[in-house]
């Protein structure tokens, strides 16, 4: 018990520590109001990096996604892009389906020769359905094929709640996506491909002698938001995944069946505001920082160090900082040989006594089992502590 007690400490003043690199707290701390009540049939307000849900209503109800949907198909020509498959600057063959899509349209015509680079920008800017089905094409030979990977990709980031059957957003009864799964995609497009994220926050494309605005209004509106993609069906109703980035601190919303173009804005902005006026994202550790030694038995070191494998944040009421608390869990005993990255117990993070955080504590080292004579005496000495501890005999009264 004395040993997790102190390792506890030894956390706590990493915490502390942390304190010196993170912005400094409100000199108090400010209630934080109810959340806001939007008009939207289901919405949902993520922090990027923690993962934080700030705001939700319906986060599961299943809606259309609309031209949401192209989040998704330009996710999947992004793969292809970083996997080498295909180039911006290679050339598609505009196919007469492409051509005669309905919906939104980046212009281009049957026969004419396109570079990739432009296609995606007239998708992710103008929306472009025609831009969206020739590369759909391009890159699987028909849509129905881009679909599978559409589907692929959303099974990895966890979309349980998602089904694509195109590439564009045009209804399909078997087309629907849930405004939890939406930030997912959209969180997941912002971490893996930072390179063609800033296309999301260009305001127009020129393209065959016709300029066109990026539909997303809040582009104008407010500097901090850089994305991501409208949506607009008379069935799914106006939609809105946006991002925005104040002080190093990234939220994604989702504002899904509004009843307006006007609304859909203004309920994303509010939501977005909302987050970053009562709450605040602080790191903690960093992966592989270590954390704490443990005493390893039958090895050729006695200890090894323990960390994170990966960085931790916490969102959580502005002014709250100081009240945070680490406590450890741990495995009693460590015995060699030991690998790098071994689960060994976990941190969990509480504010009060709300858990805000947990993660699990792994060896950042490895550890080699010690030869004959070392582990024979670990285990000599582990056979009679636990003799010790095992005798509760007491002396006879007289």
């Amino acid at each position: 018990m004395k040993r997790i007690q102190l390792i506890i400490l030894v956390l706590a003043c990493f915490i502390a520590a942390a304190d010196a690199q993170t912005p400094m707290p409100d000199a108090a701390a400010r209630p934080v109001p109810a959340a806001p009540q939007l008009g939207a049939k289901s919405y949902i307000l993520v922090d990027f990096n923690s993962g934080r849900i700030i705001v939700a209503e319906s986060p599961d109800m299943r809606v259309e996604p609309a031209s949401i949907t192209k989040l998704m198909t330009a996710y999947v020509v992004f793969m292809e892009l970083d996997q080498g498959n295909i180039t911006l600057e290679e050339t598609v063959m505009i196919s007469e389906k492409a051509w005669r899509t309905g919906g939104s349209r980046m212009f281009i015509e049957p026969n004419m020769q396109v570079k990739v680079e432009d296609l995606l920008r007239g998708m992710v800017i103008q929306s472009g359905n025609d831009a969206s089905v020739a590369l759909a094409e391009h890159v699987a030979g028909s849509e129905e094929a881009f679909a599978s990977l559409m589907n692929h990709y959303a099974e990895l980031m966890g979309m349980e709640d998602t089904h694509f059957v195109n590439s564009t957003g045009l209804p399909d009864p078997a087309h629907y996506t849930t405004a939890r799964d939406i930030v997912a995609l959209s969180a997941a497009t912002i971490r893996d491909f930072p390179d063609y994220y800033g296309w999301y926050a260009e305001k127009e494309f020129t393209f065959n002698s016709i300029r066109q605005h990026n539909r997303n209004t809040l582009l104008w509106r407010d500097p901090a938001i850089d994305g991501l993609k409208t949506g607009h069906t008379e069935a799914a109703g106006y939609c809105l995944a946006a991002s925005a980035k104040r002080d190093g601190m990234r939220l994604v919303s989702a504002v899904m069946g509004s009843s307006s173009e006007s609304s859909r804005a203004s309920e994303s902005q509010t939501l977005l505001n909302y987050g970053f006026r009562f709450f605040e994202t602080v790191q903690l550790y960093q992966a592989g920082q270590e954390l704490a030694r443990a005493r390893v038995w039958k090895g050729l070191s006695d200890e090894v160090t323990l960390g994170l494998d990966q960085e931790l944040f916490v969102t959580i009421p502005r002014g709250r900082y100081d009240d945070l608390e680490a406590q450890l869990e741990m495995q009693p005993q460590l015995s060699a040989p030991l690998a790098a990255g071994v689960v060994v117990g976990k941190i969990n993070v509480k504010l009060g006594e709300e858990l805000v955080a947990s993660r699990d504590l792994v060896t950042l080292s490895a550890v080699e089992e010690a030869g004959f004579f070392g582990s024979m005496w670990d285990s000599l000495r582990l056979w009679a502590d636990g003799l010790f501890e095992n005798d509760e005999s007491e002396p006879e009264s007289e």
